[in-house]
């Protein structure tokens, strides 16, 4: 329970200097959100408008330190100020909506490319020097030497262009009505099929390597042979008592990636012109619009301090050593 106490205290001081960053650092660019907005009407407003725009945005000359505790104030209410690339759409507003696609394109490929990475690093280290250790690891290194998003772009142009097999962009047909359906459903899964396909192929020789050069190690550990001499069911010997310890430096590695998960696999969101975070981080900075910038950096910031969180209670869990040390 200490060691549980220890972490959320330092989770929780990064998250507040994350916040406090998060509102300085804007401030410190020249120019502001309101000023960004009406050079875009081009000469169409007149400047008592941009008076008006800074009140909308929040933005006074009332004392920085006073302006820092209201900032707060707002946040801790969920209130992250108003979108100049989507005006007059809220911050919270424009980042649920990208959210949701997000989840879906980057944590599914993260999800699909961890489990299956890890279990084809399992069977090559359990079957040393096998047809699978001798094919998965090359062709995977090789796979993951390639940009992802050109990946994505030959998987476009030779399955999406050349033979139509797939969308070329978008996360769903204009002909299809949004909703809990079957053909929504089926729509959305069509359109995700080259996106998380590229990031899978990408990203999956990482976590092959990886799992299959800790297994390696654990295999050869006193507590494993210990086990094979008890005569435990080789299954048991892999899953039970080495894999598990093998899997440590994986779920580490896996937290730190589902947290940047919320930041969107931004290449291939723009690629593809899928409508998630990193998608919407590229508006933001085209339309200098601090707000949304702001509002996307600190969900990815919360979200990968939350994802460490997490990651340290698995490890808890996974590893006895932990709690022996902690104690």
């Amino acid at each position: 329970m200490r060691y549980i106490l220890k972490r959320l205290g330092f989770y929780l001081l990064a998250g507040w200097v994350a916040l406090t960053l998060n509102f300085f650092l804007p401030r410190l660019m020249p120019g502001d959100p309101a000023t960004a907005l009406f050079a875009r009407f081009r000469g169409m407003l007149g400047p008592e408008a941009l008076d008006a725009l800074r009140e909308t945005f929040g933005l006074t000359d009332a004392p920085l330190i006073m302006q820092y505790f209201t900032y707060l104030g707002h946040v801790l209410q969920g209130d992250l100020g108003i979108s100049v690339a989507y005006f007059p759409s809220p911050v919270l507003d424009v980042i649920q909506g990208g959210l949701v696609w997000t989840v879906l394109l980057a944590g599914s490929a993260l999800i699909i490319s961890f489990v299956i990475g890890s279990l084809l690093g399992v069977a090559a280290a359990w079957w040393r020097f096998g047809r699978i250790d001798s094919l998965a690891p090359p062709l995977s290194a090789l796979l993951g030497a390639f940009p992802y998003f050109w990946l994505a772009m030959v998987a476009l142009y030779i399955f999406g262009f050349k033979f139509g097999w797939f969308p070329l962009g978008h996360a769903y047909s204009d002909a299809v009505t949004p909703g809990f359906n079957a053909a929504f459903i089926a729509d959305v899964a069509r359109h995700a099929v080259l996106p998380v396909g590229t990031v899978v192929i990408a990203t999956i020789g990482g976590w092959l390597l990886t799992m299959r050069n800790t297994m390696v190690m654990v295999l050869g550990m006193d507590y494993v042979n210990l086990a094979r001499a008890k005569g435990l069911s080789p299954s048991r010997v892999a899953l039970r008592y080495a894999a598990r310890n093998a899997l440590i430096p994986s779920v580490t590695g896996f937290g730190m990636a589902l947290g940047f998960v919320l930041g969107g696999s931004l290449l291939t969101e723009i690629v593809f012109s899928y409508p998630g975070q990193g998608y919407l981080l590229v508006q933001a900075v085209r339309s200098q619009d601090y707000a949304l910038m702001q509002g996307i950096f600190l969900i990815i910031t919360l979200a990968v301090l939350g994802a460490n969180f997490i990651v340290d209670l698995v490890s808890l869990w996974l590893d006895p050593r932990i709690r022996e040390t902690t104690s």
